[in-house]
């Protein structure tokens, strides 16, 4: 397979989706690694296997609709496998391995036969103490967006995934790329108040557009930077209880095309109407409360 990912939107050819299946126990509080977990253990809403299942189905079947080639890991017993962008990612035509957090290490090798199709030398693995995760990195043409945390207590946070080192190394792997470092706000149980990853609080859509949670940045200068980038009339914003409900972390099919929860119908309305989109629109709100949707389920390989 020849890997190829240059943004987020190109139209996409092949792609990892994760794997709903033998999702095993509703994990205790102390066992879950983000704050929309926390939050939904706390409350008696974890999602069920069966219903994970069918919202999965459904974002396979419009994937294939396209011609998406569409491979899954295999399945681990008892194993949460849903988030496929945080094993692996790719970026032009390189894979690479993340480190994961020690509660998902089990994960990637359910991906040796996805890992196979790739030639040796485009995969990378970093140093053990490089920590990234996919869902942090949002490839952009010549920018490379990462979404980290600068904080002191960066080892005390489950949802600090992705740190100084890790993007050091992508410099040196990417030397033409103009990388943009951006610090989300932190905090493992109360989900309104922490981002867990960069593409719950930025995605870029179309071909000069994206979604965006102002209040997701460490500082504001980092919003305004990207305001810059992409043009204020380019940017649509989402609210607090957008973010808490996941709205920016949508998929792209083709610029044109985007996949998102039926949920969000003030954005879905505005990508219709004002940017003439077209918008596959699935169920997807039970899948949200173990804090990710759609492109956190995705791992793409190849785009034209």
């Amino acid at each position: 397979m020849r890997l190829n990912i240059k943004n987020e939107t190109g139209r996409l050819k092949s792609v990892v989706l994760g794997q709903p299946n033998s999702m095993g126990a509703v994990p205790t509080l102390e066992e879950s690694y983000d704050a929309k977990s926390y939050y939904t253990i706390e409350h008696n809403m974890y999602p069920k296997e069966a219903d994970i299942i069918n919202e999965m189905n459904a974002f396979e079947a419009v994937l294939k609709k396209y011609d998406v080639e569409v491979l899954r890991p295999e399945i681990i017993k008892d194993y949460n496998q849903v988030f496929a962008r945080d094993v692996a990612f790719v970026i032009d035509d390189k894979m690479i391995i993340s480190n994961v957090i020690a509660d998902r290490a089990d994960e990637q090798g359910a991906y040796k036969t996805v890992f196979e199709k790739v030639a040796w030398r485009k995969i990378i693995n970093l140093p053990e103490t490089a920590h990234i995760e996919g869902g942090d990195v949002i490839v952009w043409d010549d920018f490379l967006f990462i979404g980290t945390c600068f904080s002191e207590d960066y080892r005390s946070y489950k949802t600090a995934r992705t740190n100084e080192y890790a993007i050091e190394i992508l410099k040196e792997y990417f030397p033409k790329k103009r990388i943009i470092d951006l610090e989300l706000k932190k905090n493992d149980k109360v989900p309104y108040e922490g981002i867990l990853h960069l593409d719950c609080t930025f995605n870029p859509i179309g071909k000069d557009k994206c979604i965006i949670y102002k209040d997701g940045f460490v500082d504001e200068s980092d919003y305004r930077l990207i305001i810059d980038i992409f043009g204020e009339e380019n940017c649509f914003h989402v609210t607090a209880e957008e973010m808490f409900e996941m709205v920016p972390n949508i998929f792209s099919i083709s610029p044109e095309i985007v996949v998102s929860d039926k949920a969000f119908t003030r954005m879905n309305n505005h990508l219709r109407n004002e940017w003439g989109m077209t918008v596959e629109e699935i169920p997807y709100r039970e899948i949200s409360k173990m804090g990710g949707l759609l492109r956190c389920s995705t791992m793409p390989l190849v785009r034209e």
